[in-house]
């Protein structure tokens, strides 16, 4: 499998509510968040790593140049305006086979995202495994559709009557969708939850995967919050 992590944001929520580090080494439960990342994706049958970081986070660039990996690792260095163009960019370090990308923000418990490796990897007719939870904690949370076999019919941005789930923020996607990647690059759409949408305009079969729960460090209050959920079981 084939892993991206973006975290090329510049994490200016907790930088002025008093938090020095960049948000990729913010220490969860004593390991940089990135790091903590980096473990649970090493650990999932990886073939290669590939991550964006900013321009300006020179001390992220180089604790992740520090570090020896056992697959090959491609760090991308450029500042971009939105996550599609992250995502877009370190795409160029995939090799033709599956690949899951995540923002280095999202926290889970590595059991879960195992059970979600697994499933994607053994599925061969789905073009997609999208990470979902019924926990909302998201500030403008990506509400999911699903028909009875959980493959996702619609992305909305407002909750309906019956919705279950909403985006975990892990996609794990096969090499077609990089097509629909660079299409919707050059007609400028510039949201990952558009991307989505044309995804499924497109055809592509898209299976919601539940996690138990799926929490976003965006806010100081966050971490403890954060911690708190990776030393439970919930």
């Amino acid at each position: 499998m084939n892993y991206a992590i973006i975290a090329a944001g510049e994490g200016s929520r907790l930088a002025q509510e008093g938090v020095q580090l960049p948000k990729p080494l913010v220490s969860l439960c004593g390991k940089p968040m990135i790091k903590r990342l980096i473990d649970i994706m090493m650990d999932c049958n990886p073939t290669s790593l590939s991550i964006i970081v900013n321009e300006q986070m020179t001390e992220v660039r180089e604790y992740l140049e520090s570090l020896s990996l056992p697959v090959p690792f491609n760090l991308v260095v450029k500042s971009t305006p939105s996550s599609m163009h992250s995502f877009y960019e370190v795409s160029r370090g995939f090799d033709n086979g599956k690949f899951i990308l995540t923002t280095v923000d999202t926290i889970f418990h590595p059991e879960d995202f195992r059970r979600y490796v697994d499933a994607f990897e053994k599925d061969s007719e789905a073009d997609g495994y999208m990470a979902v939870t019924s926990f909302i904690d998201d500030e403008k949370p990506l509400y999911i559709d699903v028909n009875e076999k959980m493959d996702i019919t619609a992305f909305c941005d407002k909750p309906f009557e019956g919705v279950r789930f909403i985006s975990g923020g892990i996609y794990g996607l096969t090499p077609r969708a990089l097509e629909i990647l660079s299409d919707c690059m050059d007609r400028g759409v510039s949201r990952m939850r558009n991307y989505q949408r044309a995804l499924v305009e497109e055809g592509m079969r898209l299976k919601a995967f539940p996690f138990s729960k799926i929490v976003d460090v965006d806010h100081a209050g966050d971490i403890e919050t954060a911690e708190k959920f990776l030393q439970s079981k919930d």
